[in-house]
């Protein structure tokens, strides 16, 4: 089973990243997208490099025919952890007028939605955005933040659905959570 599941994790974390080029191409689609020629913005706002991973985004914006340097321009900032930076990055693509904003942590989020209340952001799993204020429900976000989460109320039932199914025989599941990080008290 442990092979199995290991297997799974690839593919679940391509999914979600395609499913962000197409949240992407979904956000960009106005009628200004029909221009032939026109090269799209896309902001790119993160804590730490190392919690981004470029090469799946741009394999995901490839298959969907967005090329970097041809037909998209990609903008990307990195605070470094150094979370103090965060709302200066993001204004900065505010005033670069990117397309859309990708970002992937809930102080770039707080950041961006700071910064701006019409370009759209693309949360890449964060912890719980709508007890974060980011999002009015998952169902209907509403405002200019959308994107995936990987820590909700709603989805524990359906990981240990999953879990089962993987693993009929279990019979007990354990959590561990840091009860002083405010995304692991909805588990």
């Amino acid at each position: 089973m442990k092979g199995r599941m290991i297997n799974l994790v690839p593919s679940i974390m391509f999914s979600a990243l395609s499913l962000i080029g197409a949240l992407l191409l979904a956000l960009c689609s106005s009628a200004q997208a029909q221009q032939p020629g026109k090269v799209y913005r896309l902001g790119v706002l993160v804590s730490t490099a190392q919690g981004f991973q470029r090469e799946p985004l741009l394999q995901g914006l490839r298959e969907l025919g967005y090329i970097e340097g041809k037909n998209i321009t990609i903008e990307y900032r990195s605070a470094e952890g150094d979370f103090k930076r965060l709302p200066e990055f993001a204004a900065e693509l505010v005033r670069l007028k990117v397309d859309v904003i990708v970002s992937s942590s809930n102080p770039a989020i707080i950041a961006l939605k700071q910064a701006t209340n019409t370009i759209p952001v693309v949360m890449t799993i964060v912890g719980d955005p709508v007890g974060a204020g980011f999002i009015a429900s998952l169902a209907h976000p509403g405002g200019n933040i959308t994107g995936l989460t990987n820590i909700a109320e709603q989805l524990s039932g359906k990981r240990l659905e999953l879990l089962k199914e993987i693993n009929p025989k279990i019979a007990r599941v354990a959590v561990f959570r840091n009860p002083t990080i405010p995304t692991h008290a909805v588990l």
